[in-house]
């Protein structure tokens, strides 16, 4: 049953929608969902809590925090100020930040060299780093009593280091010896509606490039020694979904047509992920490993990497 819904995406959300969608119950998994009519902004949660929960999702048992931001790709300042916000307010509940002088390393995965998965060098780039200064002058340099050390680290990709980013970052923290470490990367998902509209935040870590198939070693508590937040969003989608969304189009043309309602009828007898499994056969071999991303990527990820960015430097100030 597994390999029936098996998608690609990196998105919880949508890997929970798709058993919904065959009206399938998933035992040890509970969804929340809470909508800001005013802000309209969309947040599910979805708790994996048990290891059973954890296997048909494809994914570690824990907390999975989606924002649905419809304007995210469009240069709102108000607007993203407010997701900056929501981000910071939910990193807050999964950060335990109770330790006087709390250290944190962000860890910005991704290649700066292709824009749809430069967005967590991005976010680098705008964070304010602070453990250099309270190392080498003291908190008091901060002009506060309590202090939040920020560091950041780019790792790069495996084709630019040779090396497993878990690697570089298993050496930094035991160097530096955060309280923590936030991962942010690019992902991928399953519907298109949701590409730079989305923010997923998770404490369970990451694995990096998952979502496009090169599967690398995972970032997580228990390969890097300390607790692992990772904030992602969609930026790509795979030729199938684009076919597979247009064949659900077609479809829905076809119900109002007396001519082609029987093709329809057909068609419609196979559930979503059978549809999808079909489209992936239909475009092999030439586009099946193809994945398409917006034409004005460039201007949307740095916008939203400055809106992570915002956050992390609001939650660390």
């Amino acid at each position: 049953m597994i390999e029936k819904y098996s998608i690609r995406t990196d998105l919880a959300l949508e890997q929970k929608e798709r058993f919904e969608a065959d009206n399938v119950e998933i035992s040890g998994v509970v969804l929340e969902e809470n909508y800001d009519e005013e802000r309209d902004i969309k947040v599910t949660t979805v708790r994996i809590e048990t290891e059973n929960g954890a296997r048909i999702m494809g994914k570690p048992v824990g907390t999975y925090i989606t924002l649905e931001a419809p304007e995210l790709a469009v240069p709102d300042e108000g607007y993203h100020q407010e997701v900056s916000e929501e981000i910071r307010r939910f990193l807050g509940r999964l950060l335990d930040m109770g330790k006087e002088d709390f250290s944190v390393l962000v860890a910005g995965l991704g290649n700066r060299q292709v824009t749809p998965d430069a967005l967590g060098p991005y976010v680098a780039d705008n964070l304010n780093i602070t453990r250099h200064i309270v190392k080498e002058y003291g908190k008091y340099a901060m002009g506060k009593e309590r202090v939040r050390l920020l560091s950041a680290i780019v790792p790069g990709v495996m084709g630019q280091t040779g090396m497993e980013t878990v690697e570089i970052i298993r050496g930094v923290v035991k160097e530096t010896r955060p309280d923590a470490v936030i991962a942010i990367d690019a992902l991928a998902a399953r519907n298109s509606r949701r590409l730079n509209r989305t923010v997923q935040i998770s404490d369970t870590g990451i694995s990096p490039g998952s979502g496009i198939g090169n599967q690398r070693n995972a970032i997580t508590e228990e390969t890097v020694g300390v607790p692992v937040i990772a904030i992602g969003v969609p930026t790509v989608v795979d030729a199938a979904t684009i076919v597979n969304d247009a064949m659900e189009n077609l479809l829905a043309q076809m119900e109002q047509s007396e001519t082609m309602k029987g093709v329809g009828v057909v068609l419609q007898g196979y559930n979503a992920a059978e549809k999808y499994e079909l489209v992936k056969e239909l475009i092999a071999p030439h586009l099946n490993g193809m994945f398409v991303t917006p034409k004005d990527v460039d201007e949307t990820v740095k916008r939203i990497s400055f809106t992570i960015s915002e956050a992390l430097n609001q939650l660390f100030a």
